[in-house]
């Protein structure tokens, strides 16, 4: 596990990436502001949709972004194996 400073430090990385530095600085103050649930919304995210159908959006995804199976990094989660 990392350490929190080093996740707090790539999740602002990633946010300024993906949302310019004035909306990733909104988007904090959102998160802060609401009374959101973030576990609870996850669980829910893939309610009603099967395995197949995630999967299918996923790969949606990677030719919309020009991306293949093989040009993706390897990641811990991507190489190991549900059970």
């Amino acid at each position: 596990m990392k350490p929190d400073n080093i996740v707090r430090v790539g999740a602002m990385d990633a946010l300024i990436t993906a949302l310019g530095p004035v909306d990733a600085a909104r988007f904090i103050i959102m998160v802060k502001r609401d009374t959101f649930d973030y576990t609870e919304w996850r669980q829910k995210l893939w309610d009603g949709l099967s395995i197949e159908e995630i999967h299918a959006m996923g790969v949606k995804l990677e030719k919309a972004k020009g991306l293949s199976e093989n040009s993706l990094p390897a990641t811990s989660a991507s190489t190991s194996r549900m059970p």
